[in-house]
């Protein structure tokens, strides 16, 4: 369903955000929490953010055109253009419509995140570096698990996915925040709640999601955007990804190479705490104050899980 909230679409800054008119009391205005997990991709290269639990996916599968590949250079660090010495890390993914020459990308953080805050500064792109426009790329940010089989209700799941060519049912661009209990492949069926919003996020975006309560709160440069509760709620521990993939029934009919990428600042979660957008702004700004450009005192799972970047 459309939601009848605009976004701010202003290309913010981390002060632009924290100047955003945003409500906190006293529970939330900083985390309490000893258990955070802040990375900046201050990094020249992949190995270097290996070392600090990141990995690269490369099974064959859902979603994207099947059998494509997935990339491990998919994964670099670029200069920031719009901030002297900032680093940000880049998604890449490119297809000339044949899986063969397809190649989407996805980078996953370890399995021990369920109930706190999500939060990550996520640049879109509207259209591609090079070649024809208009397939059906998804960028995005989210958190997941296996699922062991088909229709299985301990599956956790919560996305946000930016579509600048539309797909999904909408012929224009969009974001879509969506919260899964279950699905299953074939024949394909789901069980989720979604929300999605038609306008341009081209530029730098704050995403925070907030799960605590049996409620999951989507935010997007500071404005809520989407509510969904318990009957989507997660049971099971996730990892934090982010990748970049096309969507087969939504490809333009060229056998031109066509490359996209989007990029990220940061990331950053709390456990079992909810904190304000703004907070979470104004906390990431703090750790750099710091110089402390990595950080990860969230605790393992118990039992511990596996490594997990696939699905």
């Amino acid at each position: 369903m459309q939601t009848n909230k605009r976004l701010n679409t202003t290309q913010l800054g981390l002060i632009a955000i924290a100047m955003l008119g945003v409500s906190i009391t006293t529970s939330n205005a900083h985390a309490a929490s000893s258990a955070i997990m802040f990375d900046d991709f201050s990094y020249r290269q992949f190995s270097e953010a290996q070392k600090n639990g990141w990995q690269i996916r490369h099974e064959t599968g859902h979603p994207g055109i099947k059998n494509a590949t997935w990339w491990q250079e998919g994964i670099s660090f670029h200069p920031d253009p719009m901030a002297a010495g900032n680093t940000v890390m880049r998604i890449t993914a490119k297809t000339d419509g044949t899986a063969e020459n397809t190649r989407h990308t996805q980078i996953c953080h370890k399995r021990k995140y369920r109930e706190g805050t999500y939060a990550a500064r996520v640049y879109f792109n509207d259209a591609p570096q090079y070649g024809p426009d208009g397939d059906a790329v998804i960028q995005t940010f989210y958190a997941i698990s296996p699922l062991k089989a088909p229709m299985d209700k301990n599956y956790s799941e919560m996305d946000f996915e930016y579509l600048p060519n539309g797909g999904w049912g909408t012929e224009r661009l969009a974001l879509f925040a969506t919260s899964w209990e279950t699905f299953q492949l074939t024949p394909w069926t789901k069980v989720n709640a979604y929300d999605y919003h038609i306008e341009s996020l081209q530029g730098w975006n704050t995403l925070v999601l907030q799960v605590a309560n049996n409620t999951l709160k989507y935010y997007v440069n500071g404005h809520l955007f989407a509510t969904h509760g318990a009957d989507v709620y997660p049971e099971v521990p996730m990892s934090i990804n982010f990748n970049q993939w096309f969507d087969p029934n939504k490809l333009v009919q060229s056998n031109l190479m066509r490359q996209y990428h989007h990029d990220v600042d940061w990331v950053y979660f709390v456990k079992d705490e909810v904190i304000s957008p703004r907070a979470v702004v104004q906390s990431v700004a703090q750790l750099r104050k710091e110089h402390i450009a990595q950080t990860d005192t969230v605790p393992d799972w118990a039992p511990k899980q596996a490594d997990y970047c696939s699905l």
